[in-house]
C-alpha cells in the first residue's frame, strides 16, 4: 500500500536559470530564464477551493499524463504551450501571457448552470438557455460561458463575450480565435470520450500568448479536475427516469466532503481523512485515468518522489 508519505504535495526545487515559482492549488510552476515553464503536478487535492490535508497518492502523475495526451491528441487542430515531459509528474514548455479568462464550454446543462436555471435564469454568460429543459439534458448545441478570474478570492466569476469586449480583457480578434479553439476542442474532446463510451459534458481550456504572439493551449485539458464526464451507458435512461448520471470527476470527493459536513464554509473544518480513505481516492483517479484515456495506469516509483522528479528536470535542462 502507498502511503501519504509516497505523495509530492510542494516543492521547493532551485533549477539553473529559476526566476520565479507560481504556487497554485494543484500546480507549482517555475520559470526559466522567461523563456520557459517547468510545470509540476503535484498530489494535492482542491475541493470547494480547499486544499485537502493529505496528498494522494499519484494523482500528480495522472493528471499530468491525462493533460499531456489530450495536448499530443489535439496538437493538430490547436497549438499548444508543451514542449516536453521529463517525468511523469512534470511538462514543460513555452512560457506564454495568459488571457484572462477561462472559456468554459458545455454541451449539457449540468453544475453550475443547472444550478442557475433552477434558480430561474434561462441566460448564462449572456447566451439564452431554452426552456423546458432538465438537469442534464444536451443544449441543442454546445454553449460558451467564460469566466473570469476574480480579482480576489478565489472564486471565478461568470462574464458575457460582451463585457469581456467591453472591458477589453480580451481582444476582438483573439477573442475569435480563443472561441474558434474551445469549439474544435470540445469536438475533438467529445469525439474521444464517445470512443471511451464517456460523454464530455462540460470543460474549461486556458490560453497564453508566446512571446512571438501566436495563440496557443496552456495549463491542462480534459482532465477529471478541470472536466466533467458521464458514462454514456444508461445515460438516456436515466433522464427519462429522471435519475442523477454516473459521472466520472472529482464529484465523488465532494460529495464525500458535504457528507461529512464540509463545504469550505466559514467555520468548518476538514473532516479526517484516514489512510484507508485515501487510498480509495487514489484508487478512483487511477479509475479515471484509465477511463478517459483507454490505458492501463503505469505507477512511477514515488520511493523517492521529490529526488526523481528533481534528477528528471535537471537532466532535460541540461
Amino acid at each position: 500500500m502507498t502511503t501519504a508519505s509516497n505523495t509530492i504535495t510542494e516543492t521547493h526545487f532551485n533549477f539553473p536559470g529559476q526566476k520565479s515559482v507560481y504556487k497554485g492549488k494543484v500546480r507549482e510552476v517555475y520559470n526559466i530564464n522567461d523563456e520557459q515553464l517547468v510545470m509540476i503536478a503535484t498530489d494535492r487535492l482542491s475541493a470547494f477551493d480547499v486544499v485537502m490535508p493529505k496528498g494522494i497518492p499519484y494523482k500528480g502523475q495522472i493528471l499530468n499524463q491525462i493533460a499531456t495526451k489530450m495536448m499530443a491528441a489535439t496538437r493538430d487542430i490547436v497549438p499548444n504551450w508543451l514542449t516536453a515531459t521529463p517525468d511523469p509528474n512534470v511538462a514543460v514548455g513555452h512560457l506564454c501571457e495568459p488571457f484572462k479568462v477561462e472559456m468554459v464550454i458545455r454541451g449539457y446543462m449540468s453544475g453550475h448552470a443547472a444550478r442557475e436555471y433552477k434558480a430561474g435564469k434561462r441566460s448564462l454568460c449572456g447566451v439564452p438557455m431554452p426552456e423546458g429543459m432538465k438537469e442534464n439534458d444536451a443544449f441543442p448545441e454546445p454553449i460558451i460561458t467564460p469566466a473570469t478570474k476574480a480579482e480576489k478570492g478565489n472564486h471565478d466569476e461568470d462574464i458575457s463575450k460582451a463585457d469581456i469586449l467591453k472591458r477589453g480583457i480580451v481582444h476582438e480578434a483573439d477573442y475569435a480565435v480563443l472561441e474558434d479553439y474551445t469549439r474544435k476542442l470540445f469536438k475533438r474532446g467529445s469525439d474521444i470520450a464517445a470512443s471511451r463510451g464517456l460523454i464530455l459534458v462540460d470543460t474549461k481550456y486556458e490560453f497564453g500568448k508566446t512571446k512571438d504572439g501566436k495563440i496557443v493551449l496552456i495549463d491542462e485539458i480534459h482532465t477529471p479536475d478541470s472536466s466533467r464526464y458521464f458514462y454514456a451507458e444508461g445515460y438516456e435512461e436515466r433522464q427519462a427516469n429522471g435519475e442523477p448520471q454516473k459521472q466520472l470527476s472529482k464529484e465523488f470527493v465532494r460529495q464525500w466532503l458535504i457528507s461529512n459536513g464540509f463545504q469550505g464554509l466559514e467555520g468548518q473544518t476538514v473532516p479526517y481523512m484516514s489512510d484507508a480513505y485515501i487510498e480509495t481516492v487514489s484508487e478512483r483517479y487511477i479509475e479515471l485515468y484509465e477511463n478517459i484515456t483507454g490505458e492501463s495506469f503505469v505507477k512511477a516509483d514515488v520511493s523517492h518522489i521529490q529526488e526523481r522528479i528533481e534528477t528528471n528536470v535537471l537532466a532535460y535542462l541540461k
